[in-house]
C-alpha cells in the first residue's frame, strides 16, 4: 500500500523532504507507526575510540574489542562510576547525576538502568529516589503494596518505577491482558479523569475477583497513578544506560582513546575542550601542544597515558590550511625550520592568520631550537614574504642564475638571535588566545611562590588540610584559597563561582551579603582570593567554600604583606633620594623596608626606620624595578 492511501503529504519548502499533514496523535489514530530517530554525538564517539583502540589492537596482533560480549560486570568500569569520574560517559556527566551516582553507589547494570529513570523531575521532587536509595542501603525496610508484588516491584525496592512494572501489577492483580495492560500505562501517561476512572473501575474489580480487598486496591491504585505519572520506559532507560555503560568501559580501560575521541567531537567548543582536557589531567593522562610535525586534524593517541592536540580546535585555522600541512608532510616529510615550512605550505590556504595562530599557540615550536614563539613571531613576515616569491618564481619556471642553472634553491631566513623568549605568563595568554585555554601551565602556577605565604593551601590540597573533626560538619573549616574564575553564575540573592588554579578546582558561593559587596570584583579569568568556609559539596563529593570576603589577587598581596624587600645593586650616590620619592605616593602605611645591600667587603640586610614605612603593594614593587639602582624588589609576607 502507498501511504498516500492513508495520510496526506506535503513537501518540505526546497524540497528537503516528505512530511504527513496529520499530527503525531491522529497518525496514531488512523494506524500507522511514528518512530522518533535520535542521532547520538556519544555513538561518534564510540566509533572513534574503536577505530584507535583496534587499529592499536592489530599491530599487537590482538583481537578487536567487541562491546557487545562485554562483561556486564567489570570493576574498573564500576570503581569509575562509583568515584563520579563521569564526565563524559552518557547520561551520567552532570553535576546533579553525580550527586545521585553518590547517593546509591550503583553495583550493577540494573541499576545503572535505574539511575537513568530515577534522574528526571517527577521522582526526585516526589521522594521516591530517597526511598529506593534508602532502602537499597537498608536504612528503610522494603515494602510492598501487596504480597502478589514482590517479585515485580523486588528489583526496585519495593518502588514503582517503570511503566512495564505499571503493566505487571495490572495483569498481575487485576487479571488484565496485555494490550490492556498498555491502554492503562497511556491512559496514566495522559492523565485523562474520565478516562483514568473507568480504568479504576476496571482495576478494582478485577483485583477483588482475585481476592484482593477493595480498599487495598483502591490504594493500589493510587499508587499505580501516581507513580506512573514519573514513571519511565524501562526499555528506553536500558538502552540508555547501556551505552552509558559502554562509555564508562572504554574510559576505564582505554581511557586516553576514549578521551581523544571525546575532544575531537567538541573541537568546536571551547568551553568543552577546556573540561575535557581538565578531565584528562584527573585521569592521569598528558595532552602535548599542537605540532604541525605530530598532530592531525583531530586528537589522536601517541601512548596508553598521552593524548595531542589537534590542529582542528585551535581558533582561526581552517580545514583547508590543517588539509594542506598533513598533505605535504606525509608527501615529503616533517617540517625543518620556519623557512621550510613557509616555503612549503599554500599560502592561500594556510594564511598570515593562521600561520600566526600556529605560531602562538605552539604548533610550530619544533621549528625553532628553542623552541622562541618571540623570534618565530618576529620572522614570520619575512619568511612569509620570501616564501610567497619563491613559490611565485617557482610556478614561472624560472632557475638559480648563480648555481648551477637548475631549480632556484629555497630561501632561508637570518635567524634573529637577540630575540628575546616570552615569559611563561605571555605564552600562556596566547594559549589561551588561540586555544581557549591554558594548556601548558596556569595563571595561578606563576603565583604559587607568593600565594603559598598567606593562602592555606592549592585547590587540589583542600581535603589534607581540613581537621578530622571538621570533615562532614556543615559548619566549615576557616580557609583562605586563591583560584583564578572560570565561569560565575546567579541564582536569585545567590551566586556560585567556579575557581581553578594549577592543582584543582572549585566552587565558592555568595549570599546576599557577600553578593553586593563583591560581585564586581569577579571576573571571568582574573584570579581572586577567597576567605571563608569550606565544607563538603555534596554535589561533587568534593569541597566548595562559602565567601565570607573576597580579594582581587593585588588588594590580597597588599593585605597580607608585613613590607618590601629590596636589593639595591650597589652604592649608590641618588638611592636615599630616588626610594624617598618613590615611595611618595605609597606613604602613610604600615609595611616595612628591608634594603639588601653589599659591596666587595661585606653584605647587611637594613631595615628601615618606621619614618619609611610604606603601604606594600604590587605597584610599589613595579616602581621600584623601573630604579637603575635596584636588583630586586618583593613583596615580604
Amino acid at each position: 500500500s502507498k501511504l498516500t492511501d492513508f495520510a496526506p503529504l506535503f513537501c518540505e519548502p526546497g524540497g528537503g523532504g516528505v512530511v504527513t499533514q496529520f499530527d503525531k496523535d491522529d497518525v496514531e489514530t488512523i494506524g500507522l507507526v511514528k518512530f522518533d530517530f535520535l542521532g547520538l554525538r556519544t555513538l561518534t564517539i564510540i566509533d572513534w575510540a574503536l577505530k584507535t583502540i583496534d587499529a592499536q589492537r592489530a599491530d599487537q596482533g590482538e583481537n578487536p574489542v567487541e562491546l557487545a560480549t562485554l562483561p556486564m560486570d567489570d570493576p574498573a568500569a564500576f570503581k569509575l562510576l562509583q568515584s563520579c569520574q563521569t564526565t563524559a560517559v552518557f547520561q551520567l556527566e552532570s553535576r546533579g547525576m553525580k550527586d545521585l551516582i553518590r547517593r546509591l553507589v550503583p553495583d550493577s547494570f540494573d541499576e545503572i538502568v535505574a539511575l537513568v529513570a530515577l534522574f528526571r523531575p517527577g521522582p526526585l521532587e516526589s521522594g521516591m529516589v530517597s526511598t529506593y536509595i534508602d532502602c537499597k542501603h537498608g536504612r528503610e525496610p522494603v515494602r510492598y503494596p501487596h504480597p502478589k508484588l514482590e517479585h515485580i516491584l523486588k528489583p526496585t525496592y519495593g518502588v514503582i518505577l517503570y511503566q512495564e512494572q505499571v503493566m505487571q501489577i495490572a495483569q498481575e492483580l487485576a487479571g488484565y491482558t496485555l494490550g490492556a495492560a498498555d491502554l492503562l500505562r497511556r491512559a496514566m501517561g495522559k492523565k485523562k479523569p474520565a478516562e483514568m476512572a473507568k480504568q479504576r473501575i476496571i482495576f478494582v474489580e478485577g483485583a477483588m475477583e482475585r481476592g484482593v480487598e477493595e480498599d487495598v486496591a483502591n490504594l493500589i491504585f493510587d499508587q499505580m497513578e501516581t507513580f506512573a505519572g514519573y514513571g519511565f520506559n524501562k526499555s528506553h532507560s536500558a538502552a540508555y544506560a547501556l551505552i552509558a555503560y559502554q562509555t564508562a568501559w572504554l574510559k576505564a580501560h582505554f581511557p586516553s582513546h576514549f578521551m581523544a575521541a571525546v575532544l575531537s567531537s567538541d573541537m568546536d567548543n571551547t568551553d568543552k575542550v577546556d573540561e575535557a582536557v581538565h578531565e584528562c589531567c584527573e585521569l592521569g593522562l598528558t595532552v602535548l601542544s599542537p605540532d604541525v610535525n605530530s598532530s592531525h586534524h583531530a586528537f589522536t593517541v601517541v601512548d596508553d597515558s598521552t593524548v595531542r592536540y589537534g590542529l582542528g580546535a585551535l581558533k582561526g585555522v581552517g580545514h583547508a590550511a590543517i588539509d594542506m600541512i598533513e598533505l605535504e608532510r606525509e608527501a615529503n616529510g616533517p617540517f625543518a625550520g620556519l623557512s621550510d615550512f613557509c616555503n612549503r605550505v599554500d599560502h592561500h590556504k594556510v594564511n598570515k592568520r593562521a600561520m600566526d595562530v600556529l605560531t602562538r599557540s605552539g604548533a610550530l615550536d619544533a621549528l625553532d631550537p628553542e623552541g622562541n614563539r618571540a623570534r618565530m613571531l618576529h620572522e614570520l613576515p619575512d619568511a612569509i614574504q620570501a616564501a610567497e616569491q619563491y613559490q611565485r618564481d617557482k610556478e614561472a619556471g624560472q632557475v638559480d642564475l648563480f648555481g648551477s642553472g637548475g631549480a632556484i634553491t629555497a630561501p632561508q631566513i637570518e635567524r634573529h638571535e637577540a630575540i628575546r623568549p616570552w615569559t611563561e605568563r605571555q605564552a600562556l595568554q596566547a594559549e589561551k588566545e588561540t586555544l581557549g585555554l591554558f594548556l601548558t601551565g596556569h595563571p595561578v602556577a606563576l603565583e604559587a611562590e607568593e600565594l603559598a605565604r598567606f593562602t592555606s593551601c592549592t585547590l587540589g590540597n583542600v581535603e589534607n588540610r581540613i581537621p578530622d573533626s571538621d570533615k562532614g560538619r556543615r559548619r566549615g573549616t576557616p580557609m583562605v584559597l586563591a583560584g583564578m574564575v572560570r565561569a560565575f553564575r546567579r541564582r536569585g540573592n545567590r551566586a556560585f563561582v567556579a575557581l581553578e588554579d594549577h592543582a584543582g578546582r572549585m566552587e565558592a558561593s555568595l549570599y546576599e551579603e557577600a553578593l553586593t559587596l563583591y560581585a564586581d570584583l569577579i571576573n571571568k579569568d582574573e584570579i581572586i582570593v577567597v576567605e571563608g568556609l569550606v565544607s563538603s559539596d555534596d554535589f561533587s563529593g568534593g569541597y566548595r567554600i562559602k565567601a565570607q570576603k573576597i580579594m582581587t589577587l593585588s588588594d590580597a598581596k597588599a593585605r597580607f604583606a608585613k613590607g618590601v624587600q629590596i636589593s639595591l645593586r650597589g652604592p649608590g650616590e641618588d638611592i636615599c633620594s630616588e626610594l624617598q620619592s618613590t615611595f611618595v605616593p605609597y606613604q602613610n602605611g604600615n609595611g616595612k623596608v628591608w634594603l639588601n645591600y653589599s659591596n666587595a667587603r661585606a653584605r647587611a640586610r637594613l631595615e628601615l626606620g618606621e619614618e619609611w614605612n610604606v603601604k606594600a603593594c604590587e605597584e610599589l614593587v613595579a616602581a621600584l624595578g623601573d630604579l637603575e639602582a635596584v636588583s630586586d624588589a618583593r613583596l615580604v609576607y
